[in-house]
């Protein structure tokens, strides 16, 4: 099951830069609430608890203060500076329980290539896909086992098997991953085929 974490907000006016910048030097950061057949919300959050989330997807207990009934969000987008080192504006997406959304969700290769022990290379060519479900099946990741894939195979979106109440939005024939043959090789074909 989606683990669920707690941030606490402070409701935000628009338009007030100078106030946005002092709350920043108090580890505080500008934030936007929305959502399908919900009110646009700005907010501040805590910086600490945004660097400290978990890995993959979560669901957010959004308290906001003043507001008696907590907002269910996801993560949706993060915003840094020039530098891509400070986060300085996140997106909060928030959702209705039992209510389909799409959500994206990461791609985690485990296990080692068959192919890869044959001198092939492992090429990911998709780290995330776009999922359908409710908030309660939100997969953390998408965990897929390339220890078949041999030197020329293809992965492609429609070999994997969602979980329960999850449909993939992605289109089948995205590749995920290939295992492509060693470079001497394609070296040795290229000479080849030049020299005939």
């Amino acid at each position: 099951m989606i683990q669920t974490i707690e941030w606490k907000a402070l409701p935000r006016q628009k338009g007030k830069k100078s106030e946005v910048k002092q709350n920043r030097m108090k580890g505080l950061i500008p934030a936007e609430v929305y959502g399908k057949g919900h009110p646009n919300l700005s907010v501040y959050i805590q910086k600490k608890a945004l660097l400290s989330r978990p890995r993959g997807n979560f669901l957010i207990n959004l308290l906001v203060e003043g507001d008696p009934e907590p907002k269910l969000c996801v993560l949706k987008d993060i915003q840094y500076n020039y530098l891509g080192d400070e986060p300085i504006h996140v997106d909060l997406y928030e959702v209705t329980s039992g209510v389909e959304f799409d959500i994206e969700v990461p791609v985690e290769f485990v296990g080692k290539a068959k192919g890869v022990e044959k001198g092939g290379i492992f090429e990911a060519h998709l780290h995330s896909i776009v999922v359908r479900t409710e908030p309660k099946n939100i997969p953390e990741r998408i965990v897929v086992d390339v220890s078949n894939l041999d030197i020329g195979d293809v992965l492609h979106v429609r070999d994997i098997t969602p979980p329960e109440g999850v449909k993939i939005m992605t289109h089948g024939d995205e590749v995920l991953a290939v295992v492509a043959e060693p470079e001497e090789e394609l070296a040795e074909e290229t000479t080849e085929g030049a020299s005939a």
